[in-house]
């Protein structure tokens, strides 16, 4: 598994069906961007000035949504993930 370094997350995307009203199903092309996913792995957190570490607040298995067009899309033993800064994290999904 990767392990993100920083105060980087490693989330999993959520992967969303868009359907019309009228049942049809939208090409990949034509849906948004998923803002939602689960975190895989999270790294050891951000490094302050004073030298201690500043914790990553989000922890493995959490739901979040992040910002829309933020993060690194990476492919690793043939699935897709999204590496993330924490300040793209908007909200902890409860």
């Amino acid at each position: 598994m990767l392990r993100p370094l920083g105060d980087r997350v490693l989330v999993e995307v959520a992967q969303e069906q868009e359907q019309t009203i009228s049942g049809f199903v939208l090409a990949s092309s034509a849906k948004e961007k998923p803002q939602t996913g689960t975190i895989l792995a999270v790294g050891e957190g951000r490094l302050l000035d004073s030298g201690e570490l500043a914790p990553v607040p989000v922890k493995v298995g959490e739901t979040v949504l992040f910002e829309k067009y933020a993060g690194s899309e990476v492919k690793y033993e043939g699935k897709e993930y999204m590496i993330f800064s924490v300040k793209d994290i908007i909200a902890v999904v409860e």
